[in-house]
């Protein structure tokens, strides 16, 4: 009598299904109860949440700006200045992606939100950098 490997195969397939429409079918019949109205989701945030964010991020963005941009720059390397200062800005920007999306939060309905909501916090953590590093006087 020869076995074949797929015919053992199909037995294994057929009791999961077997089990799994049981199973299945008895956690749908407990979820369905007609006399209950469906719950929604109460995310706890107001529709326009992440462009309210943002729009803050950017304000305070621009205050700083103006702070570090009103007096001219000091003119040793200031190009390079601004060049690590921003990529500081990226890194730390970077990290605070990777931690909302280890937290779920960084999930977004539209490219629209993603991409304001980024490029706010982008430009926001560049300019905290650039206050602290000119205007603390620790690094110049």
């Amino acid at each position: 009598m020869a076995w074949n490997f797929l015919d053992g195969l199909e037995i294994i397939v057929d009791v999961l299904d077997l089990f799994g429409s049981d199973f299945r079918s008895t956690s749908d019949r407990k979820s369905l109860n007609y006399d209950e109205k469906p719950q929604k989701k109460s995310s706890g945030r107001s529709k326009y949440f992440t462009e309210k964010v943002s729009v803050a991020l950017i304000a305070v963005t621009a205050f700083f700006f103006l702070i570090v941009f009103k007096d001219p720059l000091p003119a040793a390397n200031y190009t390079q200045t601004l060049v690590v200062t921003s990529l500081i800005g990226v890194v730390i920007s970077f990290v605070v992606f990777f931690i909302l999306h280890v937290m779920e939060l960084y999930y977004f309905k539209n490219i629209f939100k993603l991409l304001l909501f980024s490029f706010s916090v982008i430009a926001f953590f560049i300019s905290v950098v650039m206050y602290i590093y000119f205007k603390s006087g620790w690094f110049i």
